[in-house]
């Protein structure tokens, strides 16, 4: 896997979906389905859009109980996804509990990686709400390691954190950033974010942008101008 953009179909249908992607003619991006998408279709839409043939980012950010998480892991390595995903604020014990479900009888899984900070994250909620009061490249980069060292393939962070993050854990470990925004557009509720072009000169190994692109008035344009600045 190389740099990709990521593009987040945080719908709240299979139709509103699948005629977003119909737009694109022939083209299969990469897709991210959330916890909307996911918890409006279930698996029958996973199942359609890797059908057509689009590679999948499952975002459902599992945190529970390690034995919770295992088995759920089980029951999502039978969608044949290419990512998906747990807070690693779980621990260690759960992040390593959810490779041995995600784990198929075959030896195969699809990548896993450990939502770090959420991008709507910034220093004074973390303390305030988390009560957590290190700073949070620190906190970011303590979730890192340890999620390298319970035999995830990466995280998800802040475009911010990504090259600091291949500096503690090494440039195979995935770093995969939302908080992207074009330089003309808006933010939103995103507070750690930076445009396509400098999520790449930072070491970003995948960037999921949503509504930059599904909210666009052209949306395959708004995707193409995002592969411009981010992968070509």
């Amino acid at each position: 896997m190389g740099k990709d953009v990521i593009v987040a179909c945080d719908f709240s249908s299979a139709e509103d979906t699948l005629a977003f992607l119909d737009k694109f003619k022939g083209r299969k991006p990469f897709v991210k389905i959330g916890m909307e998408l996911y918890y409006a279709e279930g698996p029958s839409i996973v199942r359609e859009i890797k059908a057509r043939g689009h590679r999948i980012f499952l975002d459902l950010k599992l945190h529970d109980i390690p034995n919770t998480v295992k088995k759920a892991m089980r029951v999502l390595s039978k969608l044949d996804v290419d990512i998906t995903n747990l807070h690693a604020a779980g621990t260690s014990s759960m992040m390593k509990a959810a490779l041995e479900g995600l784990t198929r009888e075959d030896g195969t899984r699809p990548l896993l990686i450990a939502v770090t900070q959420l991008t709507s994250t910034d220093q004074e909620s973390m303390e305030r709400d988390l009560l957590i009061n290190e700073p949070i490249d620190s906190v970011v980069m303590h979730y890192a390691k340890t999620a390298k060292s319970a035999g995830l393939d990466g995280v998800v962070c802040s475009p911010l954190e990504a090259e600091k993050v291949h500096g503690v854990c090494g440039q195979g470990f995935l770093t995969v950033t939302p908080g992207v925004r074009f330089a003309d557009g808006e933010t939103g509720d995103q507070k750690r974010v930076l445009t396509p072009s400098e999520a790449k000169k930072i070491g970003s190994d995948y960037i999921v942008v949503g509504r930059p692109i599904t909210a666009a008035e052209d949306p395959v344009l708004a995707y193409e101008r995002c592969v411009r600045e981010f992968v070509d």
